[in-house]
């Protein structure tokens, strides 16, 4: 089956009734777990911001006290999951500032993590590659943010 040009859908979504709207929705949310967190900042979380940046970054918190520190394959590992979900939470926001609030509080996380990822080349490269895209990120935000965020930036 070939998927449809999304105007072709938006065209569709008109000329439905907001039950019918509703039901193709919660179908959606059945089908993949992606769907369903999508739809639950949409609906609950998107209108407090700083609510949702709060709860991303008690799951990085918790998800670093998990991370099995015996070796270092497993931080790497770890790192590389954490930091996958955090893009995943920062595309259903779409917001630059909650974006970069998020890279630099989980670039402050692994700069501060035990054992020190100065040991890890790898671990080093994700550490400079995200305060990378931050720092391009920044360049783009209102003058008042980007003075903010470089303070924040420079102390990493």
């Amino acid at each position: 089956m070939k998927a449809v040009a999304l105007k072709d859908i938006k065209q569709e979504l008109n000329t439905l009734s907001t039950t019918e709207i509703q039901e193709l929705c919660l179908r959606l949310s059945r089908f993949k777990k992606e769907n369903k967190e999508l739809l639950t900042y949409l609906l609950f979380e998107s209108h407090n911001e700083s609510g949702y940046i709060q709860s991303v970054k008690n799951y990085i918190d918790d998800e670093f006290e998990l991370i099995n520190t015996k070796s270092y394959f497993y931080i790497r590992k770890s790192v590389r999951k954490i930091l996958k979900n955090i893009k995943k939470y920062i595309r259903y926001s779409q917001k630059k500032e909650t974006e970069v609030e998020l890279l630099l509080y989980f670039c402050q996380k692994l700069k501060g993590f035990s054992p020190s990822i100065k040991y890890s080349a790898q671990l080093q490269n994700s550490y400079n590659r995200q305060l990378l895209l931050a720092k391009k990120i920044i360049g783009t935000l209102h003058e008042d943010l980007q003075y903010d965020y470089n303070l924040m930036l420079e102390e990493l």
